[in-house]
């Protein structure tokens, strides 16, 4: 079977090629505490589980609108008022299954072939491969720990040209947990504004802050309509196998969307649209409880790394994972993540996972159990020594 050569651009990726091999080890009889995975070790809160068997039991189990239910809808367009204080009206918002679409159909929207794409590296490798997958080429910008993993806004300037179609935000930050502040997105905004450019900001964890306040750059002057704004319902409400997410955008980009949903997918899942609805105007105590345990485990899980000898790790600010660099260990990403996995039972990933600038790094993704930490950190600690 002949493939179309742009398969051989789009790429994988390695938290669930991970997981599957930790999966196999586990099989052969191998104990495996799994840190690879972004996935919140909760249950998903009852009273969203009740919504969407009411909704099923109610008849939500037939087609709906392309661009999504309108009652989720109107909730989406409040809720990121009140979260982002951005304006979005209703027809702004499309509903799609999980985050990722808004980045594949996003940037099929967005990116001609030949563009450039500026994206974090390390960061979410999808953008990277769906930029190469698009015959555009990307452009990293480096994230340095020095900076606390955050852009450098004089960087992302030299790295604007005429080619540059989108630029990508990521705030909380995968793999790194850093957080963008209020002075850096405004910066960022005035690039875009000034060059006539579309921003992707990926902010699939919003809810998930420690320290600080979550700021949108889809707030500032004249930024919602250069703004494809991502979200979705994985990680804040512990929905991951749900696959519910959302877009905000201006009104031309919204309805190129809900066209590609339309051939792509036809509609999202009516019920579960019903459970989004409850998750977001329901209580968010179940989610504020979980925010304070991830940040009871990152705080156990970072001094743990930092009393290893060779290990050292900043606070992630958000997010779940932690980004320790392991320079000082001797061993490359690859390596160590290896001998981990292999000879440890500890699975995780390493920091090449999230592109080339990950290297002398791991991602650990702390959304497990306190006594898997501390064994965790234990199993670490007796390998390297």
């Amino acid at each position: 079977m002949l493939l179309a050569s742009r398969m051989a651009r789009l790429g994988t990726e390695k938290g669930f090629e991970v997981l599957a091999r930790a999966r196999q080890l586990e099989a052969e009889g191998k104990e495996i505490i799994h840190l690879e995975v972004g996935e919140p070790d909760f249950d998903t809160p009852e009273h969203i589980r009740r919504a969407a068997c009411e909704a099923i039991n109610s008849g939500h189990t037939h087609y709906g609108p392309p661009a999504g239910d309108s009652q989720l809808r109107a909730v989406v367009a409040d809720h990121i008022k009140k979260t982002r204080g951005a304006d979005y009206a209703p027809e702004h918002i499309v509903i799609v299954p999980g985050g990722k679409p808004v980045i594949f159909l996003g940037m099929i929207a967005l990116v001609e072939a030949g563009d450039e794409v500026i994206y974090s590296n390390p960061g979410y490798p999808t953008f990277e491969s769906m930029s190469n997958f698009l015959g555009a080429t990307p452009v990293p910008i480096i994230l340095r720990e020095e900076n606390e993993f955050r852009l450098d806004v004089n960087e992302l300037a030299d790295l604007v040209t005429d080619k540059t179609s989108l630029i990508v935000l990521n705030s909380p930050h995968n793999p790194t947990g850093s957080v963008l502040t209020r002075d850096g997105l405004e910066a960022v905004a005035h690039i875009a504004i000034e060059n006539d450019i579309m921003v992707l900001s990926d902010e699939t964890y919003e809810s998930i802050i420690y320290e600080g306040q979550q700021h949108s750059i889809a707030a500032f002057d004249g930024m919602a309509e250069r703004t494809l704004l991502l979200d979705c319902f994985s990680k804040s409400f512990a929905m991951t196998g749900w696959r519910l997410g959302f877009s905000a955008s201006n009104t031309q980009l919204a309805e190129a969307l809900t066209r590609l949903m339309l051939n792509a997918n036809s509609c999202t899942n009516s019920f579960v649209q019903r459970a989004g609805i409850a998750a977001l105007c329901g209580p968010m105590d179940e989610t504020r409880k979980m925010v304070a345990a991830f940040k009871q485990r990152r705080d156990i899980i970072v001094e743990g790394l930092n009393s290893i000898p060779g290990i050292s790790c900043l606070y992630p600010h958000g997010a779940f994972y932690a980004f320790p660099n392991i320079a000082g260990t001797g061993y490359s990403s690859d390596e160590l993540f290896s001998r981990l996995l292999d000879e440890a039972g500890v699975a995780l990933l390493p920091g090449t996972a999230f592109g080339e600038y990950g290297e002398g790094y791991l991602r650990i993704s702390y959304a497990n159990s306190l006594d898997n930490i501390r064994e965790a950190l234990s199993r670490i600690s007796r390998l390297l020594s």
